[in-house]
């Protein structure tokens, strides 16, 4: 056993990658270890209640210092209207710096956890502190980060929409994947949420280009009896008790999704063609305040009784747990992928964003455990393309729902079994402990 170590957390100020962090933080507190959670005042009432080890684990909330661009009270990427990048949330974490150095002098952590802040490595070795770069973000969007040239040990082709969704994500987010790989090249420890099962490859990839073992935490949920302590709100499990096991098709497409209203319309007139109960959980369309507004017409009255949009926040994996949810709709983002595949719901994924084309052609065309929504080379996914691939799973009669069905059964059973996940935590935790006691040994 390992002495306990004190370690920091500084993840990318958005919610989908402080919510990950923390499961890991609750994971590393479980083993006896301390953790200071550096985050934004706002934040950390949005977190408290995930924190299972409130002694353990110290919410640290730090101001964000006024940068251009950045509006006024915004404190996370989840803040920002969609006409402004995350740019601003990492510049205005880049000048953090000296705060976060004075914290370092002051408290003297044996580690400090980053993603998306390069110089975190350069700061911690002057003060002795091992620095680890976790990953929540796809292993294989850190291979494509570190081979922008090419496709990291796969030979997938990427066509039409697929292409041009890969190239747009590449250069437009050529200063993210910089910002990532000078952190991955320089830190102490590499370590990204996932596992061998799923994307052995591109880990193995990453090792090769980084001649550093690469550490892999499994997807980090909390323990089905944590997520129990809270039960599903009232309005949804009294809704979905009304329809049979399996029927429902739930779709939601992450915190940071705004669909243009053309594309958000065709959401729900697609869900409407299904002929199955749903619910759609999305923000509301650029330049719409409400949902309502933005609805087609006479969809309300086509599907009352059925079919649900609601545009604010809904607890994602207690909805997936309902017996009624058969199908889940999501664009592949990170959390939505692994609640995807420990659920027993079928998998159909609307991939936004350039990383998540990658998981989204790595699961449903080699692994064969979920199905994509087919794109025009425009970008568009039509009502009916939408309709299409969610009946190719929920049809009984379907051969390709019938396979996807097959395979993903296999995989949440290779995934759940006793000891998997959390071999891998702990696994984690024991190879930190031993580096921070080669560091007090040298």
């Amino acid at each position: 056993m390992g002495s306990k170590f004190h370690a920091f957390m500084y993840p990318y100020f958005a919610l989908g990658h402080m919510i990950p962090y923390l499961h890991l933080a609750n994971k590393l507190a479980e083993k006896g270890h301390r953790i200071t959670f550096l985050l934004p005042k706002k934040a950390q009432k949005q977190l408290e209640s995930l924190n299972l080890f409130p002694n353990s684990i110290v919410f640290h909330p730090l101001t964000l210092p006024l940068v251009e661009g950045l509006p006024v009270g915004a404190e996370t990427a989840s803040d920002l209207p969609p006409n402004i990048t995350g740019k601003v949330i990492s510049d205005a974490m880049d000048l953090l710096r000296d705060q976060i150095e004075a914290m370092v002098r002051a408290l003297k952590p044996d580690l400090i956890f980053f993603d998306f802040v390069p110089w975190v490595p350069e700061m911690a070795k002057e003060f002795g502190v091992k620095s680890v770069s976790y990953q929540i973000v796809s292993a294989a969007c850190v291979a494509i980060a570190l081979s922008p040239q090419g496709n990291p040990s796969s030979k997938v082709a990427l066509r039409g929409h697929e292409a041009n969704l890969y190239s747009l994500f590449t250069n437009t987010c050529q200063r993210l994947l910089v910002r990532i790989t000078t952190g991955i090249r320089n830190c102490d420890v590499v370590s990204i949420r996932t596992c061998a099962e799923i994307e052995g490859k591109y880990c193995s990839f990453i090792e090769r280009e980084c001649q550093k073992k690469v550490l892999l935490t499994g997807p980090v949920f909390p323990e089905p009896q944590e997520k129990s302590v809270k039960p599903l709100e009232d309005r949804w499990n009294h809704w979905l008790n009304g329809f049979e096991p399996g029927s429902v098709v739930f779709c939601a497409l992450g915190s940071q999704t705004i669909l243009e209203k053309h594309q958000f319309q065709e959401l729900c007139l697609g869900m409407e063609l299904t002929g199955l109960p749903f619910l759609v959980a999305v923000k509301p369309p650029r330049g719409s305040s409400t949902i309502q507004e933005a609805l087609p017409e006479g969809f309300e009255e086509r599907v009352k009784g059925r079919g649900i949009v609601w545009g604010g926040w809904v607890e994602q994996p207690l909805i997936l747990a309902h017996q009624s949810v058969g199908c889940f709709v999501n664009h592949c983002g990170s959390g939505s992928m692994w609640e995807s595949l420990v659920s027993d719901c079928q998998i159909v994924f609307i991939p936004q964003l350039g990383d998540q084309v990658l998981t989204t052609k790595l699961l449903s065309e080699e692994l064969e455990v979920s199905v994509k929504v087919h794109r025009e080379d425009s970008g568009w996914f039509s009502k009916e393309s939408l309709r299409d691939a969610v009946k190719s799973v929920m049809d009984k009669d379907s051969e390709i729902g019938n396979i996807v069905k097959r395979n993903r059964m296999k995989l949440k059973e290779t995934l759940t079994s006793p000891g998997l996940l959390s071999g891998y935590a702990d696994k984690f935790v024991d190879a930190l402990e031993a580096e921070v006691n080669d560091t007090e040994s040298s």
